[in-house]
């Protein structure tokens, strides 16, 4: 978490009602399972099936890194945010800052983009996005966010990347 608060006081919403994760026994289970085995899904599962569950998984379980709720508690990223076109291997997603000069849209866009990168198979290109009028410097936090070269020089930082780590890890919730 970071020592200086850039927006001291979220609004938290609620989180939507979600099953336990368990491991699937069967393939039929498996539609529900998390986002990590979405690989495993895409070899046995319908696309439509695989988007659904890919969007749910997605929208859930990233820290902010500035507070202790999800991306999903704060409303930074909803379900609807999440673009998946299957045919042309391509996913969006658009995230809204909690405030529009927040200093930490890049580490959120950094967390969506490597959380992607962990779980989908390479073929699909991915675009993170700022929502529209939603940050000061929208322009350049998405030109930063999808130059493969910044991402790259961003990920050989080591406290970078604990930093993304942390927020992707698992909560016990």
């Amino acid at each position: 978490m970071v020592s200086e608060l850039i927006n001291a006081n979220p609004i938290v919403y609620e989180k939507k009602e979600r099953q336990a994760r368990i491991a699937p026994r069967t393939i039929y289970e498996a539609k529900t399972h998390p986002l990590q085995n979405l690989i495993l899904l895409n070899l046995f599962l319908p696309v439509w099936v695989i988007i659904v569950s890919f969007r749910r998984e997605l929208s859930k379980d990233i820290k902010d890194p500035e507070h202790p709720y999800s991306l999903e508690e704060l409303k930074v990223i909803t379900e609807d945010a999440i673009e998946v076109d299957d045919k042309r291997s391509h996913v969006r997603v658009t995230f809204t800052p909690t405030v529009e000069h927040c200093s930490m849209a890049t580490v959120i866009g950094l967390c969506l983009r490597v959380k992607l990168m962990r779980c989908l198979p390479s073929r699909y290109k991915v675009d993170i996005r700022v929502a529209p009028g939603t940050h000061a410097t929208e322009a350049a936090v998405n030109k930063q966010l999808n130059d493969k070269e910044r991402v790259a020089a961003a990920l050989e930082n080591p406290n970078l990347v604990d930093m993304v780590d942390e927020c992707l890890a698992p909560s016990l919730e």
